[in-house]
Order: structure tokens, then C-alpha cells, then sequence
């Protein structure tokens, strides 16, 4: 027993809703977690759905024409892991960042009462530095791709900058998140052919869609603690009719993620193959199945399914994996 103890955090050391069984308290120095907990290190669900839009159109981009002996229609591993190191830093700057922002309102929410700065163990100023040094690391994975993917990285910044605040004068700020989650829907197809056209910007629009989504079954956690202080939401906006509006939002994201396959380009002359379509009909049913399970107040469940969006993601990238395979192998079998 005084094992299991010594592996875990102290209440005063942890955050309130994350995980105690987690690396952060396992294998990092006890004067880093405060840190760990400000970037979200010991919640990747939050960096995996920023990655997901990034991920998509990377393996979207290479599709847009047929595959050759010289073009394989699969995304660039070092792409990916640039996405995945980007990912991880700029979500903990964002989360950071957010913090910083909220600092009053999170102290009067009993969910987040407990994260760092709140419950002082951290200062503002430091708080600040683990800022800098985050975005840092984002702007180093930035200036690896093209000038054009480098410019419209930095633009991402101020739908960054701007989300915070959203919560105090819109019932939408949800949409705010959208459009800085999403934004890797056109990073993927700018980091590959240095531009951008219609797919990408129908995926980005199917990408907000899905995150308005996500996260106000995430939202119905606090709406409470939400209505108490102010703080407003599509969750404390719909309400008894999240459902409804669910269905509504997710619908929009399999057709405009199905009109974003077919701007990429159909049958030999590019595009997606049958694989993508039948990843995007799988990942409607994962969606039906979170719409169809949803109790708004039940918090673990609204946290269980809001994390099932990582599935999502999966199924999504999945399909245009495998239909680039697919592609890829069909002059062969037609020798």
C-alpha cells in the first residue's frame, strides 16, 4: 500500500479531473507536474483532436491525383511527426495560454479550481515563460515546411488568441475553438503542395463542425458551475436539445467531409478510394452511437464520449490510409 501511495500524486498536487494513474506523476520530478497539468500532458485526448485535422489532410493532400511509380498517394512520415511534435506543443500552449486568461473564472468552476494556477502552484509570470518556451517549439516545427504552410501557420494565431474571451460575450464559443482546432485541415494540404484549394476548405468547414460537437458534450460537465459565474456555451445554449443539435452538427461533418474527397478528385485521374468513403460511413455510425448513448447529465459520460472522438479520428485517417493502398495497388493488379 505505501507503494501505491508514493506512485501517486497528493491531492494538492493534482488536478481534480485528470487521471491520478498517469506518466506524469510516474516519471516526471514532482516540481514539473504543476507544469505537465498547465500544458494537459496527463490528458492527451486534447492534443489527439488537434492532430486529427492536421493528420486528415496530410493523407488527404497526395490523393488529389493518381498514384505513379515516383507518387505512392501516402502522406509524408515526417509530415506526421512534425504534426504530432506541433500538436503536443501548441495544444499545451494553447492550454496554457487559457489558463492565463481564465485565471478568475477557473477559480470559481470546481473542475478546473484545482489546476495550477488557480490553486497557486504556479505563478503568472512563470506561467508565462512555460508559454514562451511551448510556442518555441511550435514555431521550430513551423519554419520545417514551405513558406505558404509557414504563413498560414502564424494566421492560425489569432483564432488562438481570441478563443478565450468568446465564453464571456457569445453562446458560440465552441465555433472559436473550431476554427483554431481545425486548422490543421488546412496545414496538412498546404505543408504538401504549398497552396490551398476547395478540399481543404470544405474539410476545414466538416473540422468546426465536428469540434462544435465534441465539445459541447464536453461543456455539459460544468454547465452548472458555467451558469453560476457566467460563463457561457452551445452546451447551456441547447440544452434539453443537444441531441438535436448534434445531429445536425455531425451531419454537416460527413457531408462536407464527403464533398472534400470528392473535390480531391474521383477514380483514376486522383482522389480518394472506396477505403475513405467506407472510413467516413464507419465514422458516421461511431458518431449515430455517441448522439444515440448521450445523457447530458451524466459528467463521466459526457467525458467518456467526448474522448471517443479520438475513435473518430482514427477511423477517419484509417480510410484514406487505406485508400491510398488501395490506389496504390490497383495498376499492379491490373498488369
Amino acid at each position: 500500500m505505501a507503494n501505491l501511495k508514493t506512485s501517486l500524486a497528493e491531492p494538492s498536487d493534482r488536478v481534480s479531473d485528470a487521471p491520478v494513474y498517469n506518466w506524469v506523476y510516474r516519471m516526471l520530478p514532482r516540481a514539473i507536474w504543476p507544469y505537465a497539468q498547465l500544458a494537459r500532458w496527463d490528458r492527451p485526448i486534447g492534443w489527439q483532436l488537434l492532430l486529427w485535422p492536421c493528420w486528415w489532410s496530410a493523407a488527404l493532400a497526395p490523393q488529389a491525383v493518381a498514384p505513379s511509380a515516383v507518387h505512392t498517394g501516402l502522406p509524408s512520415l515526417w509530415h506526421l511527426m512534425l504534426f504530432l511534435v506541433g500538436a503536443i506543443a501548441m495544444r499545451g500552449a494553447g492550454c496554457t495560454y487559457n489558463d492565463l486568461v481564465d485565471h478568475e473564472i477557473d477559480d470559481k468552476v470546481a473542475r478546473t479550481r484545482s489546476r495550477p494556477l488557480p490553486s497557486g502552484r504556479v505563478s503568472r509570470l512563470q506561467a508565462k515563460l512555460f508559454l514562451v518556451v511551448q510556442a518555441l517549439v511550435g514555431f521550430l516545427v513551423l519554419i520545417q515546411f514551405n513558406p505558404f504552410a509557414v504563413f498560414l501557420g502564424i494566421l492560425s494565431l489569432a483564432t488562438v488568441a481570441v478563443y478565450p474571451f468568446l465564453k464571456r460575450f457569445t453562446d458560440w464559443p465552441q465555433l472559436g475553438l473550431g476554427l483554431a482546432f481545425s486548422w490543421g485541415a488546412l496545414m496538412g494540404w498546404a505543408v504538401h503542395w504549398g497552396s490551398l484549394s476547395l478540399a481543404p476548405v470544405l474539410l476545414y468547414a466538416g473540422a468546426i463542425l465536428w469540434t462544435i460537437g465534441y465539445d459541447t458534450i464536453y461543456a455539459h460537465q460544468d454547465k452548472e458551475d458555467d451558469a453560476l459565474v457566467g460563463v457561457r456555451s452551445t452546451a447551456r445554449l441547447f440544452g434539453s436539445r443537444t441531441r438535436a443539435a448534434l445531429s445536425v452538427l455531425y451531419l454537416g461533418t460527413i457531408i462536407l467531409f464527403l464533398a472534400a474527397f470528392v473535390a480531391a478528385g474521383v477514380g483514376p485521374s486522383g482522389g480518394p478510394s472506396w477505403p475513405a468513403y467506407a472510413g467516413l460511413a464507419i465514422g458516421a455510425v461511431q458518431m449515430i452511437w455517441q448522439i444515440s448513448t448521450l445523457d447530458i447529465d451524466d459528467a463521466d459520460q459526457c467525458l467518456a464520449l467526448f474522448k471517443s472522438n479520438a475513435v473518430f479520428g482514427w477511423i477517419i485517417f484509417f480510410g484514406l490510409i487505406f485508400s491510398a493502398l488501395w490506389s496504390l495497388s490497383m495498376p499492379v493488379a491490373a498488369v
